[in-house]
């Protein structure tokens, strides 16, 4: 099968497509026919190997594992033993391991069945930022009545945010770039403040709470801008140091007193991707899903992902 790979750590340039040798079923797991993977900061990561504390776990000197990719939208290929949710033929979506492939491999209890009428590219485009977002949103406790603040609104999982909390009756500003303004109101945002011309700190406002995914203010300025006991999630941030990452910030929360400060490290859920799924079907969630590369222009992904050329997600297709 064709897969995107890599053999070391880098930029872009490492990545290239090969033949490599089909996933086999194994017990509890599905093999999908890839039809369309989701292109995540995750993936850059991965790819990079920074911050390097997280190649403890990926590889000190060269990756333990060459492929890359989580987000999955196919059709069921191959069934392991023990699996009795799905069958060959039926499409599917959610978390997989090395999706950036023509065939991957997925636990079945993090895959769940297209909803109707979304397309696979659609679908590949929701599972981690969706439920990245939810498991933020979950920490606020009840949204309804509640001022938030989301940064990186016009992106991945700042999209998925912005929707699930205006839906559940939060008044929403959006912390974006201007060319995205008129995107992220119609997914729900009240306010939205254009970041490379407004401090969304200075101006006097107060939130009950920020989600905080572009990690582009220190915490202090954060702090001037939420209510007493208000709440900040660190979601993460590109722009940390190259040992921790956006770890950075997190070990100074102890030293900013007056809010909460929640750092999140999300992960794969099968409830979430269910929730994500029934959420598409009944309307309450629309994919964000905005541009669709191959797998032989992967690295232009990556780079568009980095440079936040486009609003809302990225996906591949083989």
């Amino acid at each position: 099968m064709r897969a995107v790979v890599r053999h070391e750590y880098g930029d872009t340039s490492v990545l290239r497509v090969e033949e490599v040798d089909n996933p086999a079923p194994e017990p509890g797991r599905v093999v999908v026919e890839v039809a369309a993977a989701g292109v995540n900061m995750a993936e850059w990561h991965v790819m990079s190997g920074e911050p390097t504390m997280m190649r403890l776990g990926t590889g000190l000197r060269r990756p333990k594992r060459p492929g890359l990719g989580q987000d999955v939208a196919g059709t069921v290929a191959s069934v392991g033993p023990g699996v009795e949710s799905f069958a060959v033929g039926d499409r599917v979506f959610g978390s997989a391991r090395a999706s950036w492939a023509t065939l991957a491999t997925a636990s079945a209890d993090l895959l769940q069945r297209m909803p109707p009428e979304t397309s696979f590219e659609q679908a590949a485009a929701v599972p981690m930022s969706g439920y990245t977002a939810l498991q933020a949103l979950r920490t606020l406790g009840t949204l309804a009545g509640k001022t938030i603040a989301i940064t990186g609104a016009g992106g991945g999982v700042g999209s998925y945010a912005v929707q699930l909390a205006a839906k559940r009756g939060a008044h929403v500003t959006a912390v974006c770039s201007a060319s995205k303004a008129s995107f992220v109101r119609g997914l729900g945002a009240r306010d939205v403040i254009d970041y490379a011309s407004t401090d969304p700190t200075a101006g006097g406002q107060r939130f009950d709470a920020v989600l905080d995914f572009a990690g582009g203010l220190p915490l202090a300025a954060w702090r001037r801008a939420t209510i007493p006991g208000g709440t900040l999630v660190l979601g993460g941030s590109e722009r940390g140091g190259r040992v921790l990452g956006p770890l950075d910030r997190s070990l100074r929360a102890p030293f900013t007193r007056g809010i909460k400060i929640i750092t999140l490290m999300a992960a794969a859920r099968g409830d979430d991707i269910a929730e994500l799924a029934a959420s598409l079907s009944s309307g309450e969630l629309r994919s964000t899903h905005s541009q669709t590369y191959t797998f032989d222009h992967a690295a232009d992904a990556v780079d568009a992902l980095r440079g936040s050329v486009h609003a809302g997600k990225i996906v591949l297709t083989p």
